[in-house]
């Protein structure tokens, strides 16, 4: 396992493989620069061929970036800890995430041995406390991102810590740690003013007063994940479009409260905007995105599934005024008709941008919109779960005329006529057991 490797390369016995032809023939830089392409078990197996390989693999600067995710995600808490004195102040960069046996004694031990720290990820290392940010914000000034995503145990106490002894913190991550209320965001955000990504998903208690408190010291912020935070309100977001001009990721996916004034304020406040997530706003209309696709131009992604209230109105606004638009959820959005997919499917964005659109659940969709999405050149899938008015026929002829369609995957389940169509495949394959 990665722990009995890691914990054992300095115990090894060595024969004469120092001896070997690629020791004498290639220098020792050559040799480090060759293992500073290496990952960290291949670099502990490196360690345990010779004495020369050992001081080579576990020289520091091999040791800037880890990432433990795709080899063993159950080390112990030592493995960190050896890791730790290994790379000293040399490591930057390293991902626990997913490592759950990995504690606050171990992380005490690694923020004292690894002070040049820059990027942490602890997300899922569901054992860790306050403990943790205490030690990071004591031997750690340098760490600028950190993701502590699903760790419950994390409370205000963590985000004052850290507020205290991490300056420069650009990058946070407390998705899930639903303990966090406002006084811990008014702490944080006083005290690091460069946060440019904040990521709250699933932080429940939050209400408007936390976003004030964002939107009044985070001029840098660029990213905002509010999901499921369900208490929030126009009053705390609009705050935020006022404050934070820079914003170019926005998602309130599941904040059933906002209205279309979030639209007005983020066309007024925010013409950055790249990406917004509003699944299941179900108050938002056409309104409001006509006004933030007439002065958001640079949209590229958007989630509107269950917007329930917008119409082909919607689409003809995007389609006049936002030419980068790539992805675009319209799932649910039963009002939706193939009058709306053809203004998308004319429009600047459709011949080069455009690479997917789901259209599942919209009842009103039928082939025609696949003829009017035959232009989308660049589009990569389309969903269209439970279209009852999409034939084999539709799909055929949006395949054959044009080889570069080759490439598009149409998803089809619940579809009276078959489930899954594979665009991509050779012919057309399908479940079901009868045609229309």
């Amino acid at each position: 396992s990665l722990n009995d490797v890691i914990s054992s390369v300095s115990f090894q016995m060595f024969t004469n493989s120092d001896e070997a032809v690629i020791n004498k023939k290639l220098p020792k830089e050559l040799l480090l620069r060759i293992f500073s392409f290496l990952d960290v078990v291949t670099l502990c197996r490196c360690a345990q061929v010779s004495r020369s390989w050992n001081v080579l693999a576990l020289d520091g600067s091999n040791w800037q970036r880890i990432d433990l995710f795709d080899f063993q995600r159950d080390i112990e808490g030592r493995v960190v800890e050896n890791i730790s004195k290994r790379c000293g102040g040399f490591l930057r960069k390293l991902s626990l995430r997913g490592c759950l046996g990995v504690g606050d004694s171990a992380l005490r031990t690694f923020s004292q041995n690894c002070r040049n720290i820059e990027l942490l990820s602890l997300n899922g290392c569901t054992k860790i406390t306050d403990s943790t940010c205490n030690s990071l914000s004591k031997f750690c000034p340098k760490l600028k991102h950190l993701d502590l995503a699903s760790c419950t145990s994390i409370t205000n106490l963590s985000l004052k810590a850290l507020s205290e002894g991490c300056p420069l913190l650009e990058q946070l991550n407390i998705s899930w740690c639903d303990q966090v209320t406002k006084d811990g965001i008014q702490a944080l955000v006083r005290s690091c003013p460069g946060l440019k990504g904040l990521f709250l998903k699933g932080c429940t208690q939050l209400e408007d007063e936390a976003l004030k408190h964002i939107g009044s010291h985070c001029p840098e912020l660029v990213t905002l994940n509010l999901q499921t935070c369900s208490q929030i309100t126009d009053e705390g977001l609009i705050t935020i479009c006022r404050g934070c001009h820079r914003l170019q990721s926005l998602c309130v996916s599941g904040c059933a409260n906002i209205t279309d004034a979030i639209l007005h304020a983020l066309g007024q406040n925010c013409p950055r905007l790249r990406i917004l997530e509003v699944a299941r706003c179900s108050q938002l209309t056409d309104v409001g995105f006509t006004t933030l696709a007439r002065n958001c131009h640079e949209l590229e992604k958007m989630d509107l599934e269950e917007c329930v209230q917008i119409t082909d109105g919607t689409l003809i606004q995007l389609s006049i005024h936002c030419p980068r638009l790539q992805v675009l959820s319209l799932s649910h959005c039963e009002l939706i008709t193939d009058d709306g997919i053809r203004h998308l499917g004319s429009g600047p964005c459709a011949h080069d941008r455009l690479e997917v659109i789901e259209l599942d659940n919209c009842p009103l969709i039928t082939d025609a919109s696949l003829e009017h999405l035959k232009s989308c050149h660049s589009l990569d899938r389309i969903e269209l779960y439970d279209c009852q008015q999409i034939t084999r026929a539709g799909i055929k002829r949006l395949r054959n005329p044009k080889p570069l369609l080759l490439g598009w995957f149409t998803f089809l389940y619940f579809c009276p006529t078959f489930e899954l169509l594979n665009m991509n495949s050779e012919s057309l394959s399908h479940r079901s057991t009868h045609e229309k």
